[in-house]
């Protein structure tokens, strides 16, 4: 399934403009190019490289991921595209389980595909085993499971209930995004529940 996801991304980035690569992401601070750098960054990444790596930027997660962002973004659009065709079929993870591979290729295909105006019709499992290791995964971690306790998350594509609290109602997509920190998708929500969300973000 990971494999899959990355190669329906080439398909969509190799029809990209160089204005298009530009353009913000929904991941803050980053651009599309940005986004496809950190993707063949943590296609390489080793569970030995990553500790490695965590060490060098003093345990702090962002550091690091700017860190690989910079070793990773080709001097050109096509030059991190070939890049990212190249490490695509690799299997390599961090130490982590998985399905967090399948959170960055799902995830981060969106932080990409919504600014430009692109859809995917993702796997329901891919979607549902993403959303399930986020609510799984504490926040510290870029999850989010302390916010379970306070809001209940009702798939409505899917036979899906996670959490307690205040409903919240939607595609498991969006509400991935949305426990993923991507304020866009609480727009797609509904129910009391989406106030919760709002502000665990």
């Amino acid at each position: 399934m990971v494999h899959a996801e990355r190669a329906a991304l080439i398909e969509d980035l190799a029809r990209l403009d160089d204005e298009q690569w530009e353009k913000p992401s929904l991941c803050e601070g980053w651009t599309v190019h940005d986004v496809v750098a950190h993707l063949v960054d943590t296609a390489r990444t080793t569970r030995l490289g990553f500790v490695v790596g965590l060490a060098r930027a003093r345990f702090d997660f962002d550091r690091q991921n700017a860190v690989g962002v910079t070793r990773e973004r080709g001097a050109t659009p096509q030059a991190t595209l070939e890049r990212l065709r190249r490490v695509a079929p690799r299997r390599t993870t961090p130490p982590a389980p998985l399905d967090s591979r399948l959170v960055e290729e799902v995830v981060h295909g969106e932080d990409i595909r919504r600014p430009l105006g692109l859809t995917r019709s993702y796997p329901a499992e891919a979607v549902v085993r993403s959303l399930r290791l986020q609510t799984r995964t504490p926040a510290s971690f870029g999850g989010a499971e302390e916010l379970l306790t306070r809001v209940q998350l009702k798939a409505t594509d899917a036979d899906l209930t996670l959490g307690t609290g205040p409903e919240a109602r939607g595609s498991t997509l969006s509400l991935l995004l949305a426990v993923s920190g991507r304020r866009v998708a609480l727009d797609d929500l509904v129910g009391p529940g989406v106030a919760m969300l709002t502000t665990g973000m």
